[in-house]
């Protein structure tokens, strides 16, 4: 990394100190809020630090556990600074960019992000039939677009009719996550290997996405615990600096499918990302590891354009040849990911992303020193540029 050249906003002036989790599974026993208390009290002992010295707590708009339920139930002392970042999974990185930002703005000392979901025994947002559709689900479900898998395969097949895409390039996604989760215990998908006949002939959720194209349904909670650059050096923990953040709302944006903009492959990950690396001292090319948002496979390729691994429609060839894999250019998702890890909004990517520069994940990369952490492609979305560099 380049010497740092003064401070742009949150650059380096941030560490993630802790994290923590639950288990992974389709089904949990324990209610939403118990699963938010357990990662969080999880993620602060990882840290060695007190529940009464949060002072700034940061989620998402669709997190069912309060701020104000979450701060009594762990013991949290006056907070100063609470945030919600909205849009699903794009909203992942915002979490801890607002953490860092207030931090950074001596607005709070230490922060906690979560999020805690019950997506695999509970139900789907879009079964919602007693509340009137959000204008853009108007101009979308009405025609068929019911899931946000069938918005994406609309995408997907655009993207392999315009640029050669192909399902191969999507199954080297999905192996490349699977081949991950097949070395993280903590993985729902551990023990159970993922082949192309598999693959291939597996039932169509929505074409040209097969059940391998889509993310899990699972049961689980993460959090992660930030501080000052000053106050990490004090802390359990090796510190993963926050060199960048940034998020990213196109003009002219409707969720998922784009219909207005001038070329609907070029998401919201485009805007994140310019905004991303002017505020860094690295490029693509310092990148050692990547967490993508992989809510769907086609989302890769996807941002790896979009934040510039590739060039425009190349990012289905880039996964060939073991791109994606571990010695292979950029891998990525190595806990496993949303495919094949557990699909909780794209929070487990930060902790692995900690993990990788740590040196403690389950499939580490020698080295590995940087780490792009996305969210959601398709919506509003966010990232981190991750260092263990001081």
């Amino acid at each position: 990394m380049t010497e740092r050249k003064g401070l742009h906003g949150v650059k380096d002036a941030t560490a993630i100190v802790g994290i923590g989790q639950t288990p992974f599974a389709k089904r949990l026993d324990e209610d939403e809020k118990t699963l938010a208390c357990r990662a969080v009290v999880a993620a602060l002992d990882d840290a060695g630090i007190a529940p009464g010295e949060v002072d700034a707590l940061a989620s998402f708009t669709m997190e069912e556990t309060d701020e104000v339920e979450l701060a009594k139930a762990v013991g949290f002392g006056d907070l100063t600074f609470f945030s919600k970042a909205g849009y699903g999974g794009g909203g992942s990185c915002a979490t801890v960019a607002h953490l860092a930002a207030a931090i950074a703005g001596g607005q709070a000392s230490v922060g906690v992000a979560w999020r805690s979901r019950k997506r695999g025994s509970g139900p789907r947002p879009w079964t919602n039939t007693t509340v009137q559709l959000p204008t853009p689900a108007q101009w979308t479900r009405p025609f068929g677009l019911l899931r946000p898998a069938d918005e994406i395969a609309m995408l997907t097949r655009r993207y392999m009719h315009e640029y050669g895409a192909t399902r191969d390039h999507l199954f080297n996604v999905a192996l490349a996550c699977r081949n991950r989760a097949n070395q993280n215990p903590a993985a729902v998908m551990y023990d159970r290997p993922l082949t192309r006949e598999m693959y291939m002939t597996s039932r169509w959720i929505s074409e040209p996405l097969c059940l391998f194209d889509n993310c899990l349904e699972t049961d689980g909670a993460l959090a992660c615990v930030v501080v000052s650059r000053e106050r990490a050096r004090d802390c359990r923990r090796t510190p993963v600096y926050v060199h960048a953040a940034a998020q990213g709302l196109p003009a002219q944006h409707h969720g998922m499918v784009n219909y207005w903009n001038d070329d609907p492959l070029t998401g919201p990950a485009w805007t994140a990302a310019r905004h991303l690396w002017k505020h860094a001292d690295l490029t693509p090319e310092d990148v050692d590891v990547a967490q993508i948002y992989d809510a769907f496979t086609a989302l890769v390729p996807l941002s790896l354009e979009g934040y510039g691994f590739c060039g425009r429609g190349e990012g289905g060839a880039f996964t060939e040849q073991g791109a994606l894999e571990i010695g292979g250019r950029l891998p990525v998702n190595t806990g496993g990911g949303g495919l094949s890890e557990a699909y909780v909004h794209g929070f487990n990517l930060i902790t692995e992303g900690v993990k990788q520069l740590r040196g403690t994940s389950t499939a580490q990369v020698p080295g590995a020193a940087t780490c792009l952490v996305t969210a959601g492609e398709g919506v509003p979305t966010s990232a981190l540029l991750l260092t263990n560099r001081s």
